[in-house]
C-alpha cells in the first residue's frame, strides 16, 4: 500500500515537472491566422496635427529670397535642432506671408496641400513644393520590453505591433494577451487593454493604431512578479520538482527494500 501510494505522488511529481517545462501558449502574436488570410481593421487612424505639435515646413521655390523666408530650416539641416512652426492651443501656426493658418486636425500631406493652395491662390508663389514634417511627435513604449524609450513618429500610421517592434520586441516574461495604452483624449486618460495574440480583438481595437504621445505599456507575467520576491519562483523551477522526484524515488526504494 506505501509502494502504491508513492508510485502515485511520483506521477504526480512527473506531472508537474512536465507541465513546468512545457512552451507556453500565449507567446506567439496574433494566433490562428493562417497563409494569405485577412483580417478587418475597424477604423484605422491617420495622425494628425495636434495643439503644441512642432512641424517642420520646407517651402521650395524658384526663388531664393522667397525660400529663406518660409524656411526656418533649410532643405540640409532638417532635422537638426533649430526652430521649427509650433502649433499653439488653438491650433494654430503663424506662417510667413499667411499669417495664422489653422493646421490642428489635418495630416501632413493637407497641411502642406493647403500651405501650396494659399500661395498660389495668393499670387505670392509660383509652383511651390511644400514639405511638412514631423518634429517632436513620438510616442513611449516601457515595461517589458528589450528597449524601452521614446520613439519619434516618422509616418502617417503606427500601430501597436510596430511600436513593440521599434522597443525591441516583448520579452520572454512580457504579457502579450493584456497589453496597456494610455492615451489622451479631450483632457482625460484614456486605457485600453490589447492582446497581441487575439487578431479579432487586437485588429478592432481603437488603440491598435497609436496616436501621438501614446504610452504603451507591456506588463510583466506571473512569472516575472515572482521573481521580485526573494526565492519566489522557486516552486516552479524544473531543477526544483526534480529534486522532489529524486527524493521520493529514494524514499521509495528504501521502504520496497
Amino acid at each position: 500500500m506505501k509502494v502504491r501510494h508513492i508510485f502515485s505522488g511520483m506521477m504526480i511529481t512527473a506531472s508537474l515537472i512536465l507541465g513546468a517545462c512545457s512552451a507556453p501558449k500565449d507567446i506567439t502574436y496574433v494566433q490562428g491566422l493562417t497563409d494569405k488570410e485577412s483580417s478587418n481593421v475597424s477604423n484605422p487612424l491617420t495622425i494628425k496635427v495636434r495643439p503644441e505639435d512642432k512641424l517642420d515646413i520646407i517651402v521650395s521655390t524658384q526663388r531664393e529670397e522667397l525660400n529663406n523666408l518660409f524656411n526656418l530650416r533649410s532643405p540640409q539641416t532638417a532635422g537638426t535642432d533649430r526652430p521649427s512652426y509650433t502649433v499653439n492651443p488653438e491650433g494654430y501656426i503663424n506662417f510667413p506671408m499667411l499669417g495664422e493658418i489653422h493646421v490642428a486636425g489635418l495630416t501632413r500631406a493637407e497641411v502642406a496641400k493647403y500651405i501650396e493652395k494659399e500661395l498660389t491662390e495668393k499670387d505670392l508663389v509660383k509652383n511651390p513644393v511644400v514639405i511638412v514634417e514631423y518634429e517632436n511627435t513620438a510616442i513611449y513604449v516601457g515595461g517589458e520590453v528589450n528597449a524601452p524609450g521614446k520613439f519619434e513618429i516618422n509616418k502617417d500610421r503606427l500601430t501597436v505591433l510596430q511600436a513593440v517592434l521599434m522597443a525591441g520586441d516583448l520579452t520572454i516574461q512580457g504579457k502579450r494577451e493584456n497589453v496597456l495604452v494610455l492615451r489622451e483624449e479631450n483632457g482625460k486618460q484614456t486605457a485600453y487593454r490589447l492582446d497581441l495574440t487575439d487578431p479579432d480583438q487586437l485588429f478592432n481595437s481603437p488603440a491598435y493604431y497609436l496616436q501621438q504621445n501614446d504610452v504603451v505599456y507591456v506588463e510583466p507575467n506571473d512569472v516575472r512578479k515572482r521573481q521580485t520576491t526573494t526565492n519566489g519562483n522557486t516552486a516552479l523551477t524544473a531543477t526544483f520538482w526534480m529534486s522532489v522526484a529524486s527524493l521520493a524515488m529514494t524514499i521509495a526504494v528504501l521502504i520496497f527494500r
